[in-house]
């Protein structure tokens, strides 16, 4: 099969796999998605990105792989003008719902990460994209782009995501042992299948196959750096939104960690990057896309 079919036939896979799961998300029997509470007027942003967020009134927002689009609306509450962007029909539809539910403007249009130079091409102050987002890109020299293309000069992007050095690891007795590479190749991604979704709600999915990679942080980094980004902020985490490793222990705060005794390890990082100059690729491509 030629490299761009595969690459077609992981996407649309993948995306079968997200419109069920969207639905099931947009129920949220378990509570893991907060609906009620944020519904009810309490900000769903995890710690980390609330911390570092900062003010956005008044800033032109993308959030890319926007999902049902509670965080999309959580930046609305800050005061932006937001769009969100994701691939699946399903979630976008969930997402107007709660946006007419709760009051919360935001434009929602579908498309994937690599479309949106052509479906929302700003320009915006803000690109925000976090949590499980990029596993599901195959290309970020591509991704890094279209961030870079679609930010007005001086924009940011926001980004946080699970930290590849713990992508790597699954338990086994109780220990953690590498089991992945750090850097997936495009054309050989990993393939999983899980009969349910992340949130214990136990409604079995019909497409349970998906298609992920793990992408090392000089990758994440260096594709940004290349666009034409200068990484303005760099942390890592000893904290999770998710309960990434059965071994992992909940906070305080709503966010999982490692127990006490086992070695500290970043299990997160976020990152903050500004378009200081014109990146030649997307320039060129909003030429031919003309």
């Amino acid at each position: 099969m030629p490299h761009s079919d595969r690459m077609t036939d992981y996407v649309e896979t993948n995306r079968r796999n997200w419109d069920e799961r969207a639905a099931i998300h947009a129920r949220d029997i378990t509570g893991t998605y907060l609906l009620d509470r944020f519904r009810a007027g309490e900000d769903a942003l995890h710690a980390i990105e609330a911390a570092e967020l900062g003010d956005i009134s008044g800033k032109r927002v993308l959030h890319l792989q926007c999902h049902i689009g509670r965080d999309t609306l959580c930046l609305a509450r800050r005061g932006p003008a937001v769009t969100g962007l994701d691939f699946s029909s399903a979630a976008l539809n969930a997402a107007r719902r709660l946006s007419e539910e709760t009051g919360l403007k935001a434009d929602f249009v579908e498309g994937t990460v690599y479309q949106a130079q052509l479906l929302t091409p700003g320009p915006f102050d803000l690109v925000f994209t976090t949590w499980g987002t990029i596993c599901w890109l195959p290309d970020l020299k591509s991704w890094a782009n279209v961030v870079a293309s679609v930010l007005a000069p001086g924009g940011e992007l926001y980004f946080a995501d699970g930290h590849p050095g713990f992508s790597v690891l699954e338990e086994c007795d109780g220990r953690l042992v590498p089991t992945y590479d750090f850097q997936t190749p495009a054309d050989r991604p990993l393939q999983f299948a899980d009969e349910t979704t992340y949130t214990g709600d136990p409604t079995v999915l019909s497409h349970q196959s998906t298609h992920e990679w793990i992408h090392s942080l000089s990758a994440v980094l260096g594709a940004l750096i290349d666009a034409g980004l200068m990484i303005t902020m760099f942390h890592e985490h000893e904290v999770l939104p998710w309960q990434g490793l059965g071994c992992l222990l909940p906070t305080a705060d709503g966010l999982w960690r490692l127990p006490d005794g086992m070695p500290r390890i970043p299990l997160s990082y976020s990152v903050r990057a500004k378009k200081v100059r014109a990146n030649k690729e997307a320039s060129e491509s909003q030429v031919l896309h003309r």
